[in-house]
């Protein structure tokens, strides 16, 4: 099998590291690889905050809950942003851009080219042999992530990145089987039978894992989730940076 194949389908989260920085060549190419990430239009509407000093990454761990959100290689912050694309613009031309700039089309792109970037990056460090996990918990309180790494109008901070020597190694967590994910010329509304399926399969996972095995099931998460409010703050702290007001 292709060596890059084989690194997409191993992919874990990994969530304890070992006490070593990443190296400026292994950062580098982490970021040109994010870089060359497919973008909207050329727009190339996301920046990255590498977050290195200690305080903030004990700030941010804090907000996340998690402890290696702290202790890791290096941390990187993924953010939605059209700020640079106003710094030529007269303020004429900035109250012109406005509705473009504040409108759900734009936000949906700087969101997805962030995460396509992010996805590049996250390639990478894996076939260095490094390990990555997401944090979408900065969101917990995303005024607070804002305000700590000082971002300007236009730019929002989306979820971290963690990266580095692995210290551990989990197992490799189920996918949802391909028929409830990939559908042909519509969708299919009945895949009830595929997620019955993959339920038995995620609760045998759990109850077998090296660490942290429980009982439960992956409509029974989903179900949890859903039904507690969560985050309820974040549309008032995305349109207060300007974006998806319109």
């Amino acid at each position: 099998m292709n060596q890059t194949i084989e690194t997409l389908l191993n992919h874990r989260s990994i969530r304890k590291f070992k006490d070593e920085k990443l190296t400026d060549e292994q950062l580098d190419t982490i970021l040109k690889a994010a870089q060359q990430a497919s973008t909207s239009s050329y727009m190339m509407a996301y920046s990255i905050i590498g977050v290195t000093d200690e305080e903030k990454k004990t700030q941010l761990a804090e907000i996340s809950g998690q402890d290696y959100v702290k202790n890791n290689g290096h941390l990187l912050v993924f953010c939605a942003d059209l700020y640079r694309h106003t710094l030529h613009a007269t303020s004429e031309e900035y109250e012109q851009m406005l509705s473009n700039l504040e409108n759900s089309e734009h936000f949906l792109v700087s969101a997805i080219d962030a995460a396509l970037a992010s996805q590049n990056a996250a390639i990478a460090a894996e076939a260095m042999g490094l390990g990555i996990c997401y944090i979408g918990s900065l969101r917990n309180q995303l005024d607070k992530v804002d305000e700590t790494l000082d971002l300007p109008k236009h730019v929002l901070p989306l979820f971290g990145m963690v990266i580095g020597v692995p210290d551990h190694e989990p197992d490799l967590k189920p996918r949802l089987p391909k028929q409830a994910v990939y559908f042909e010329n519509g969708y299919n509304r009945d895949h009830k039978q595929e997620l019955t399926d993959f339920d038995k399969e995620i609760a045998a996972y759990y109850e077998a894992r090296q660490t942290n095995n429980r009982s439960d099931s992956w409509t029974d998460q989903m179900r949890r989730r859903f039904t507690k409010p969560m985050r309820m703050d974040v549309t008032g702290i995305v349109k207060k940076k300007g974006f998806n007001k319109q």
